[in-house]
């Protein structure tokens, strides 16, 4: 059985974000150390220094996207939708947020921003297609 591309498109987006996940991890262990890794983090630490802060906040704001994007795709996929409203949208969504997450970790200002309005009009486009393609039904 084949996945279909926007299946594909959310399992390369999963594979994405459990790589933030280690980056933000590893950042904050190379600050914190691997004690404060390994420990209960009972105590409160000094914040993280500015390029671990942005890989951890480019993360956080991964994970406030992504389950909007996979409630899209799968919505999509239940509805049997598959059309280039889904996979374009697809595209955006995940390339937009790779660009995103470069320009955030390197310090960009502005150019970010209009990769994470791509990524979320991509999101909105998948969850859009199977309310357009029924309007266009009857």
């Amino acid at each position: 059985m084949d996945i279909s591309f926007e299946l594909g498109v959310l399992a390369a987006a999963t594979v994405w974000g459990f790589l933030q996940l280690i980056v933000a991890a590893q950042a904050a262990n190379v600050q914190y150390g691997l004690r404060w890794g390994a420990g209960p983090r009972d105590h409160e630490m000094p914040p993280l220094k500015p390029i671990p802060g942005r890989i951890n906040r480019n993360f956080r704001n991964y994970m406030e996207t992504f389950p909007c994007f996979a409630v899209a795709v799968l919505i999509a996929h239940a509805a049997g939708i598959h059309d280039a409203l889904t996979q374009w949208g697809s595209i955006a969504y995940l390339g937009g947020r790779i660009v995103y997450t470069l320009l955030y970790i390197t310090g960009v200002p502005v150019i970010r921003s209009v990769f994470w309005n791509v990524a979320s009009l991509g999101m909105l486009a998948v969850l859009a297609a199977p309310f357009v393609h029924r309007s266009l039904i009857l």
